[in-house]
């Protein structure tokens, strides 16, 4: 049985309206995130089921495989519903010779980049474009300018960043308008609140990667378990639930290559934290 997205919406760039738990699509690759993943049928079916579950925000990067993630989501859900948004990201790609993830945030390398992630993904604009980490071997104000243009040539809707600065932020609301913040961030790791409470100031949607620490939430670990056994819920459930509950700009996306997984995912939307448990959490 399917179960629904049960979460608040954002409205991202003040016009696409998502519901806030969204669906990051980094997990449907090889291991390592590199090659096709052993299943690519089931890769389409969690896909399939996602949108099914009222989730319209899908999250991914061009550097997933390299291309894979993205060639999936273009051959299993395009003519995309009306209301799925899909973003991407540029200018991180894959070595699939050591496993790295070299920057390149070349103007030339971008606009490059940007035409296959349009090819695979089998559209004109990209809802959501987002610059995958800062290259600091290229000045940043290129980079960005960079992303303007593209948006200003029609190829991209919104411009998002991610792994940045507050700084950054500002450098970059200088050049264009910035719709998105995708940084690391959980219960556990609160390293970039600073960079969560400019999005809040400036109604900016803030994409926490990692949102479930990969099991490790540091210090609050204990208050997670305890509170997961009051909800009869899993520790994952709590994680995702303290993200929508602790700022109305999260929106957190949470991947996985399972169905089963993807549902107990979504049913965190269902969760509801009282203002103790909040405090507690917090």
């Amino acid at each position: 049985m399917t179960i629904e997205n049960e979460s608040d919406t954002f409205d991202i760039g003040g016009e696409l309206t998502v519901n806030r738990l969204g669906y990051g699509a980094m997990r449907l690759t090889g291991e390592d995130i590199i090659g096709p993943p052993d299943d690519e049928e089931e890769a389409r079916r969690v896909l399939h089921e996602v949108v099914s579950t009222g989730t319209n925000f899908i999250d991914t990067a061009d550097s997933y495989g390299p291309a894979v993630s993205e060639r999936l989501i273009g051959e299993a859900l395009h003519p995309y519903p009306s209301d799925l948004v899909v973003a991407t990201k540029g200018g991180l790609w894959r070595d699939s010779r050591d496993g790295s993830w070299p920057k390149c945030g070349e103007p030339g390398y971008i606009r490059n980049a940007i035409l296959g992630s349009l090819d695979r993904l089998k559209v004109d604009t990209i809802d959501l474009y987002q610059y995958h980490r800062p290259d600091p071997d290229v000045p940043f104000e290129d980079a960005v300018n960079t992303f303007a243009e593209l948006k200003d040539e029609g190829k991209i809707r919104h411009v998002g960043l991610s792994n940045v600065s507050v700084e950054q932020l500002e450098e970059a609301r200088d050049i264009v308008d910035v719709a998105t913040v995708q940084n690391q961030y959980n219960v556990g790791n609160r390293e970039h609140e600073d960079v969560l409470e400019a999005c809040e100031e400036y109604d900016i949607g803030f994409i926490p990667w990692f949102p479930l620490g990969a099991g490790d939430l540091g210090d609050k670990g204990d208050v997670v378990d305890q509170i997961a056994e009051d909800h009869d819920a899993s520790d994952r459930q709590i994680a995702l639930a303290w993200l929508l509950h602790h700022s109305p700009v999260t929106l957190p996306i949470p991947g996985t290559s399972s169905v089963d997984h993807l549902h107990d995912n979504v049913a965190a939307s269902h969760v509801d934290l009282s203002s103790d448990e909040m405090e507690r959490l917090d």
